[in-house]
């Protein structure tokens, strides 16, 4: 029942949200601090090493040995409103309201190195997080059924080179060796389980086997929730493709591409039935009637492609202007099916059925002395999920504007300092999300629980890269 959420995690998470990301899904959308500065339109204008992720062809305008390091600190506020979630049984789950469960602040790292082999040639190294997402509930929330807690984490190692062609045209392209590793939990309804069963000859055929075992059935009525945790990782392997055109020397024009990525997400599956009642015996029984055995745990899924199109210009000596249009085809997460290979238990089906998204960016850069550049940009990011019914406590993503800022510092000749901030306003998210399934039957795993509410979501991100060039 758990293990099923792996892939939402993930498979989402092929993105980010309330905790740590600004791209829509579960993709952390800035890589750069540079780039956060003009809200990531900047991808045509190649100036530094982080061009290895948003147009390596890029890095063909870069000179020597060239390092950039960076973390982006992601400072998140969400709230939410339950508006009458429900058991399977079509009564109130009761619980607490969810407070606190997005962290105070999570950091996403960068590195980036370039080097230029000759007139043709520039090969590089990116490492960079593309998803994650960290929530916490808690075990007692109104919306524990769907989900108590999740934990996304990943890593793109992406070697990459570029080719010259001549002064207009240079291609680029990379390898991406991803990592993810997932952590989520769940609680299981027991207590509805009981109330369902209550005068039918299934509950009096667990009372009795209770009594013969030596514990006692009257605690059923006492039953509390279980809960289950699992865990999972896989590499994936992709690619990405870019192309520079520059007009003149004041103007370019980019195009890149990033291919999906498949993975096998294998994890294990621990459910914990130890505090459903006081009594061990009632505890076993009940676990055993539940078909709820811990397990390894599979999903399969495929992170969504991106397409974008960008243009850089110089408009004097000071001002510069760039834009950016990305293709994100999120359509590759529909139903996601998870599996519990060698046990009897039924798969989960989770449906989010996402909906392909754009995102659209400005920016600008201002020269206001010889040492000090500044940065600024706003974008629009459309979220890939299509309505409340598909909109699960894992991803309460919602459209969402960017507004940023940011400066780079000349230290010497050699050397520079990026800042930037950037403000993320969301939508309101609205939840009404029903799993099919529910704790009596056998040939699904769910709580057949509907979480109703509202989120509220803003977050900040915070910048800072140094940048070197030998």
């Amino acid at each position: 029942m758990q293990h099923k959420y792996l892939p939402l995690i993930i498979a989402a998470a092929l993105s980010a949200m309330s905790a740590g990301a600004n791209a829509s899904g579960y993709r952390f959308g800035s890589q750069s601090v540079s780039a956060q500065g003009t809200a990531d339109s900047n991808a045509a204008e190649a100036n530094d090493a982080t061009t290895i992720f948003y147009n390596p062809a890029g890095m063909s305008r870069l000179d020597g040995m060239q390092i950039s390091a960076g973390a982006t600190m992601v400072v998140p506020h969400s709230t939410f409103t339950d508006s009458g979630s429900t058991r399977f049984t079509h009564t109130p789950t009761g619980g607490t309201a969810a407070s606190d469960y997005v962290p105070s602040q999570v950091t996403a790292p960068s590195f980036y190195l370039s080097k230029k082999l000759n007139d043709k040639w520039t090969v590089g190294m990116g490492m960079f997080v593309p998803y994650g997402t960290k929530i916490t509930y808690g075990n007692t929330w109104t919306g524990r059924y769907a989900l108590s807690d999740v934990k996304l984490e990943s890593v793109t190692l992406n070697p990459s080179a570029s080719f010259k062609l001549n002064e207009q045209h240079a291609f680029g392209f990379g390898i991406d060796a991803e990592f993810m590793k997932a952590n989520l939990g769940q609680a299981v309804d027991v207590p509805g389980s009981v109330m369902a069963l209550a005068g039918t000859p299934n509950a009096a055929a667990l009372a009795k086997q209770i009594a013969q075992l030596g514990g006692n059935p009257a605690l059923l009525g006492t039953a509390k929730d279980a809960h289950g945790a699992n865990d999972g990782k896989d590499w994936g392997w992709g690619f990405n493709l870019g192309y520079l055109y520059t007009l003149d020397q004041n103007t370019r024009f980019g195009l890149t591409y990033r291919s999906s990525i498949s993975h096998q997400l294998r994890g294990s599956t621990v459910w914990d039935f130890s505090k459903v009642t006081t009594d061990p015996i009632v505890n076993g029984v009940l676990q055993a009637a539940s078909h709820k055995a811990n397990s390894a745990a599979l999903v399969a899924l495929r992170t969504p492609e991106t397409l974008s199109a960008n243009v850089f210009h110089q408009f004097d000596a000071k001002w510069a202007g760039m834009a950016d249009v990305t293709f994100v085809r999120h359509n590759r997460l529909g139903d996601l099916d998870i599996q519990f290979p060698g046990t009897a238990e039924g798969a989960e089906v989770i449906r989010q059925q996402w909906k392909n998204t754009v995102r659209v960016s400005l920016g600008g850069n201002y020269v206001y002395n010889d040492n000090l550049t500044l940065r600024a940009g706003l974008a629009y990011d459309e979220s890939p999920v299509k309505n409340a019914e598909l909109t699960h406590p894992a991803l309460p993503d919602s459209d969402r504007m960017q507004y940023s800022f940011g400066a780079n510092w000349k230290l010497n000749a050699r050397s520079s300092i990026d800042l930037a901030y950037s403000f993320l306003d969301f939508k309101d998210a609205q939840i009404n999300y029903t799993n099919a399934c529910n704790p009596l039957a056998t040939a699904c795993t769910g709580n057949g629980e509907t979480t109703r509410g509202t989120f509220k979501t803003h977050l900040s991100l915070i910048g800072l890269a140094y940048n070197y060039k030998f």
